[in-house]
């Protein structure tokens, strides 16, 4: 038996319902996606798409001096941003009744749940501006406007606000009540009634007279200190605040700019203003990075980085920075590796920072900062980045360098789970972390899939039956099931009470016990890490012979 689909009513349907309710409602002013993606986020169930704030934003007046066509393309990316219903300030309707029913068309197009269109003379002037001065439109001109947007709408629910300027233009009571009558019997699904006062007293007069004969809209930007509970009692049934948040925002941001330029410097500034992290979620940059999960091609692995410890074997040459950030060959050892990554198509890359986190300057990398570097291991480093996997990513330690074809080649295999094992590091007294396989690296073995069996620090007990088969440079591959089976066994490590203290083999070996098939590709050298002086001198050795060979090709 089939189940009736659910069908979820319009943006213009919930506006009208807004208008409709019994209940007063408010919405909040909008001129611009962000803005728009705030006010829902808030808590309004609409917008109102403020010709001021509209116009002001573009930095042009409150003149008709932006164009229809502007606005429209402005409030198509409101509409994106934000999944409210949206009451555009339309002005007089930008022209005549052929103006409007264009403009009704495209706002339909761009799922804009209505219009409100003043009485008054295009090009239109802020109702607040001289407003005595303002020359108001011929009734029966302005019937014929709400009639053909009428006319011309094809979702039934969609909302057209006939709003009234007799108050503001100071023609008087009768005849504000004889328009708003007049605009009525024409077709408009509400009517706003605007006052310049600072006390409500002719919005209540005007509302009590109406009677509730149709929707009643106001503005009380002027009358603002009128409690709430008065327009309630008074049959409003829609509020809206109309300019409050440019208006907000406008003093922040002189204030920053004149301190900025006073100090020339961000110091005094930094910690009261938003997060450029604060921005990227208000943009969906958390959706982008999910969607790019599931549909980037599947060559685009991404890359987490463990770069949290000092290298306390560096001595002074780290006091002031992390070894990551440690020149070689004149590039910071860990903008080498970005650079490694990006030539095989790697754009996505987090580095996991610790020691002096601040110290690193490696422009197109995600940044996150395990805050208990000092106490604890990789697997807690690891934790901090783990919302960063997608279905293909390598994880490494920071402090390699490595030639170019270990990284392609691991990006080649088809396994779930990759290590790459030097063969030529097998003595048991030699640097952790040493890996133990089912198949020694021999030429004989090219074509066979080798599995790791563990990985043992070279500070543990050897098993002296047993030789290692090279050792675990510090590099994982990770992708489709195996993102699963690494957060299992993290998961799984977790529980126990020295995890904080846990490292990467730890992990490598949890994940086999737990029946999981790592594969190994064998390396023989052409890598080296970073620990000492030793190392480093010889990182520099090793990134100007790559660099010799690449000035030859």
């Amino acid at each position: 038996m089939n189940r009736p689909e659910l069908i979820l009513p319009t943006r213009a349907a919930r506006l009208r319902k807004l208008l409709t309710s019994p209940e007063t409602s408010f919405i909040m002013e909008a001129h611009n996606g962000l803005s728009a993606r705030i006010v829902e986020e808030a808590g309004f169930q609409g917008i109102w798409g403020s010709g001021l704030t509209i116009s002001s934003q573009f930095g042009v007046r409150d003149n008709n001096e932006a164009s229809w066509t502007q606005i429209i393309e402005l409030l198509e990316f409101m509409s994106d941003a934000s999944s409210l219903p949206i009451l555009l300030d339309g002005d007089t309707g930008y022209g005549n009744f052929n103006n409007l029913r264009r403009l009704v068309r495209k706002l339909e197009q761009r799922g804009i749940a209505g219009v409100c269109i003043e009485d008054k003379q295009f090009p239109k002037t802020n109702s607040f501006i001289d407003s005595e001065r303002q020359q108001l439109a011929d009734v029966d001109e302005f019937c014929g406007k709400i009639k053909a947007g009428k006319d011309t709408q094809s979702d039934p629910d969609f909302n057209i606000v006939a709003r009234v300027e007799a108050l503001i233009a100071g023609w008087g009571m009768s005849e504000a009540l004889s328009r708003a009558e007049a605009y009525r019997r024409a077709g408009a699904d509400a009517i706003l009634i605007h006052s310049k006062r600072s006390k409500p007293d002719e919005i209540l007069q005007f509302a009590k007279e109406w009677a509730g004969r149709s929707p009643l809209v106001i503005v009380p930007t002027k009358y603002y200190s009128t409690p709430t509970e008065v327009f309630r009692r008074a049959g409003i049934n829609l509020v809206i605040w109309a300019n409050h948040l440019l208006r907000a925002a406008i003093p922040a941001m002189q204030a920053a700019a004149r301190e900025v330029f006073e100090t020339q410097t961000l110091v005094g500034i930094e910690e009261r203003v938003a997060t450029v992290n604060e921005i990227f979620r208000l943009q969906g940059a958390d959706e982008y990075s999910e969607a790019e999960r599931i549909y980037a091609t599947p060559n685009a692995a991404r890359a987490v980085v463990l770069a949290a410890s000092r290298g306390d074997n560096l001595d002074a040459l780290t006091e002031d920075r992390p070894k990551v950030m440690l020149p070689v060959a004149g590039e910071p050892l860990l903008l080498r590796m970005v650079k490694a990554f990006r030539k095989q198509g790697m754009n996505d890359i987090t580095v996991v920072a610790g020691y002096k986190a601040q110290a690193i300057d490696v422009a197109g990398v995600n940044l996150v900062v395990n805050p208990d570097y000092d106490c604890s291991g990789e697997l807690a480093s690891l934790s901090c980045a783990i919302d960063r996997f997608g279905d293909d990513t390598v994880v490494s330690y920071g402090d390699l360098l490595f030639r170019r074809y270990i990284l392609r080649d691991l990006l080649d295999t088809d396994a779930d789970l990759t290590v790459v094992v030097d063969s030529t590091q097998t003595a048991p007294d030699a640097p952790c972390d040493l890996a133990y396989a089912d198949l020694p690296d021999e030429r004989g073995i090219f074509g066979r899939d080798v599995s790791l069996r563990r990985v043992a620090h070279c500070t543990a007990p050897q098993d002296g039956s047993a030789r290692p088969s090279g050792r675990w440079i510090g590099m994982l591959r990770v992708r489709g099931a195996g993102r699963d089976k690494l957060l299992a066994a993290l998961e799984h490590l977790r529980k126990q009470p020295d995890f904080a203290r846990l490292g990467m083999p730890e992990l490598l070996n949890a994940i086999i016990d737990a029946g999981h098939r790592i594969k190994v590709l064998y390396v023989h050298g052409h890598w080296l890490d970073v620990n000492d002086h030793a190392s480093l001198q010889q990182a520099s050795d090793f990134a100007h012979a790559e660099s010799s060979y690449g000035s030859r090709k």
